[in-house]
């Protein structure tokens, strides 16, 4: 059984994060915490696909070696 936190000890930890956070960290925290913010599309991100293209090109092409599960 999960044991409970206490929320004063919670508020303080998430301030600390909070306070600390780069602003995309903050963007993600909010988004997560208020379902009305739009959900972030990846597959519309060009940069983002891009990036996977070239990625997925390189472990095809075995330019990149990759990891297995077990390593």
């Amino acid at each position: 059984m999960t044991q409970r936190i206490d929320p004063e000890v919670l508020r303080v930890e998430l301030r600390y994060y909070i306070d600390n956070a780069s602003d995309t960290e903050l963007e993600e925290l909010y988004a997560f915490i208020n379902p009305q913010t739009p959900r972030y599309e990846w597959w519309n991100d060009n940069v983002f696909v891009d990036e996977l293209e070239r990625r997925y090109a390189d472990l095809k092409s075995s330019k990149d070696k990759g990891v297995s599960w077990e390593e």
